[in-house]
């Protein structure tokens, strides 16, 4: 039995025939109607949420199964011994998502799991927004070999991109990253990364000018929130979010930083429009982020189908 908590599970042929199946269960859904048919998900979020709610929920009706839904504080997760409760779940369903805010849960929800176990997302990795990503690519390129530069925060969706493209070794991802998040990776993650050519550290120091000439030359940017969702509208957290904000409003992108670049640009939602992004940006590449956040749902169609033994495409 295999989970997804993150891409150390699986190959790289592993993860493109989950994508191809993506690809085929998105052009063909009837086909895969009832693939899962009588098949329960259970989901479990600490986090808020709406993309991988929305996603996994229509996700495995589509192909013909249930889910059940439950927040982590009217939960017995948060009252009782976690294991026996994870366990428990287990004798009801068959699969199971949960979008948390530790790693360490995750990484003890895998490990205790007895059916195939899912992370919806984690303070570390966020691994079906990735595939999610991957799939898009597939559409607008016919091809993971893309120049792939993301600026903001060294985060959970960064991390699975470093991941996931080292991985794959095809393309290339440009991290440029003035802001590190407490993510807790390894201490040689990164360095790992870039060991394999498939991922390039530029200097977070640089100019913007000097971004510009790379820009230039790239098939996509790509970028998240500077300031995690929970504490975006916290009022305890209101003066670190201004800091964080003034530090990182030069590296927005905008309309000058893309002068005389054809990339695309990509954002995982939700956005905090005026800060990361501008408005401009926003509204010459919506349907490309809406592609992006709806693949999401075909992306964790094939996982969901992959773990359960349903992988072949039909």
């Amino acid at each position: 039995m295999k989970n997804m908590l993150n891409f150390k599970e699986h190959s790289k042929e592993e993860l493109m025939a989950i994508l191809d199946l993506a690809l085929d269960m998105k052009k063909y859904p009837e086909k895969y109607s009832e693939v899962l048919k009588g098949k329960k998900l259970y989901t479990l979020f600490e986090k808020t949420s709406t993309r991988t709610y929305l996603s996994f929920a229509t996700g495995i009706n589509e192909l013909g199964g249930n889910y059940y839904n439950q927040v982590w504080e009217d939960s017995n997760f948060v009252l009782g011994e976690p294991i026996s409760e994870l366990r428990y779940v287990g004798r009801n369903v068959d699969i199971i998502m949960a979008r948390l805010i530790k790693n360490e849960t995750v990484e003890m929800f895998g490990a205790n799991t007895t059916v195939p176990f899912i992370n919806g997302c984690d303070s570390t990795y966020h691994p079906c927004q990735i595939l999610a990503d991957a799939l898009t690519l597939l559409e607008k390129f016919g091809s993971l070999n893309v120049k792939f530069l993301y600026i903001g925060a060294k985060n959970n969706v960064f991390n699975s991109l470093v991941e996931f493209f080292s991985k794959m070794e095809m393309g290339t991802l440009y991290g440029l990253t003035p802001l590190v998040n407490d993510t807790a990776v390894e201490a040689d993650f990164y360095e790992k990364a870039k060991a394999t050519g498939y991922y390039v550290e530029l200097n977070p120091t640089m100019s913007m000018e000097e971004a510009k000439t790379y820009v230039k030359d790239m098939d996509v940017l790509y970028t998240d929130t500077w300031v995690d969702m929970e504490f975006f509208n916290n009022p305890a957290f209101a003066e670190q979010k201004e800091k964080t904000l003034n530090m990182m409003m030069p590296y927005q992108i905008n309309e000058a930083l893309l002068e005389g670049s054809k990339a695309i640009v990509l954002h995982d939602m939700p956005m905090h429009v005026g800060f990361e992004i501008s408005q401009e940006v926003v509204d010459k590449n919506l349907e490309h982020i809406l592609d992006q956040a709806e693949n999401r749902r075909h992306a964790e169609k094939a996982v969901m189908a992959t773990l359960l033994g349903k992988g072949e495409i039909l």
